[in-house]
C-alpha cells in the first residue's frame, strides 16, 4: 500500500545517483525508484533532487515540472518492460501458441523480483486525478503496444477473432500483476497462466 502524504517526511533516500549518468537519466532513475517504492504524491521534488544529486532549477530545466518528470519516468518504465516482456515470450522462438504460453513464466519471474511494485502505468492512474487523461492515455499507448503483439501472435496462432482473445490476455495479465502486487504472492503469476491456457483455444 503506497504510504500517505503524512509520510513524505520519513522516505529513505538512499545514496546519490551515479555522478557518470547524465542529469536526465540521474533524475529519471532517482524519480523510479522513489515513486516505485513509495508513490507519486508522496514524493516530493526536494527528494527527488536530493537522491540524484542534481540541483532544483535542473528538474525544472529538463523536464517543466514534476508531472513532466512523472511522464518521462513511465515512458522510461514503458520502453524498458515492454522490451523486456516482449523478449521473454518471443526471444526463446518456437510457434505463436508456445510463445503465448510464455506469459505466466514471464510474469512468475517478474513477480519474484525484489523490485516488483506492479505496474507503474496502473498505479499512475490511480494516483492522478480522475479527470485528467494524462495518465490514462499514456497507460492505454503503452498497453496498445502490448495487445498488438498479443493479437499478431494469437492471429499467427489461427485463432479466431485474435483481438478479443488478445484483450482477454490483457485483461488475465493486468489482474495477475494486480493481485501479485497486493498478495505478495508470486503464484498469481501460476493462475494467470493456466487461466491464458484456457483462454486459447484447442
Amino acid at each position: 500500500m503506497c504510504r500517505s502524504m503524512a509520510d513524505a517526511a520519513n522516505l529513505v533516500i538512499e545514496h546519490p545517483a551515479e555522478a557518470k549518468l547524465s542529469p536526465r537519466d540521474r533524475l529519471i532513475d532517482s524519480a523510479r525508484n522513489l515513486f516505485c517504492r513509495y508513490g507519486i504524491n508522496s514524493v516530493g521534488v526536494d527528494a527527488i533532487i536530493e537522491q540524484a544529486g542534481t540541483a532544483k532549477t535542473t528538474l525544472y530545466k529538463l523536464f517543466g515540472s514534476k508531472d513532466g518528470l512523472v511522464e518521462a519516468v513511465l515512458e522510461r518504465e514503458g520502453q524498458s518492460w515492454r522490451s523486456w516482456f516482449l523478449e521473454s515470450i518471443d526471444g526463446p522462438g518456437g510457434t505463436a501458441r508456445e510463445r503465448l504460453g510464455r506469459i505466466g513464466p514471464a510474469l512468475k519471474d517478474w513477480f519474484t523480483r525484489g523490485d516488483f511494485y506492479g505496474c507503474p502505468f496502473i498505479n499512475a492512474v490511480g494516483e492522478s486525478d480522475k479527470n485528467d487523461d494524462r495518465m490514462r492515455n499514456l497507460a492505454i499507448a503503452h498497453k496498445t503496444i502490448v495487445l498488438d503483439r498479443l493479437t499478431a501472435l494469437c492471429a499467427e496462432a489461427g485463432i479466431e477473432h485474435p483481438t478479443e482473445v488478445a484483450h482477454t490476455l490483457g485483461l488475465v495479465i493486468d489482474g495477475a500483476i494486480v493481485m501479485a502486487l497486493v498478495t505478495r504472492d508470486p503464484s498469481a503469476a501460476d493462475v494467470a497462466g493456466r487461466a491464458c491456457a484456457a483462454v486459447l483455444p484447442a
